[in-house]
């Protein structure tokens, strides 16, 4: 609910369809079951998805996230970006994703954006494998 806060003012309490939206970002995550669990109880990847939740609720547009599978296993990584697929094609949201992790970033991704030492490339995951910048991360053999 910590999300909400830069939009209740001096509000004292959450309205309803708050807490709705809420429900409903902590189902999509797959997170209900920690609803009652206090933050520091949790685990790395399930303190990770909770703070997802909460700059889901904050954002409207657009949501930057950097590194944001650090400490998820396999399984929850692909959740997590199977979320912010649906986040971008069911809303519209624009999902900007800082990683170091190109192959696991490039198959749900509309862009590619590499910012190597002294050059970039922006364009498709198509045109990104097909350019010879992708060779740092995807080596011929």
């Amino acid at each position: 609910m910590s999300g909400f806060l830069a939009q209740t003012g001096l509000r004292p309490f959450f309205k309803k369809e708050e807490k709705a939206q809420a429900a409903e970002v902590m189902e999509q995550l797959h997170i209900t079951e920690l609803r009652n669990r206090s933050y520091r109880d949790l685990s790395g990847g399930q303190q990770q998805r909770v703070l997802l939740a909460r700059a889901l609720l904050a954002a409207h547009e657009i949501l930057m996230l950097d590194e944001p599978v650090t400490g998820l296993d396999p399984a929850a990584t692909a959740e997590l970006y199977d979320a912010l697929s649906e986040l971008h094609k069911e809303r519209g949201m624009t999902v900007i994703v800082i990683s170091h992790d190109i192959a696991k970033t490039i198959v749900p991704s509309t862009k590619i954006l590499h910012i190597a030492k002294d050059r970039y490339f922006f364009g498709t995951p198509a045109a990104y494998m097909a350019n010879d910048i992708s060779k740092i991360f995807f080596p011929d053999d």
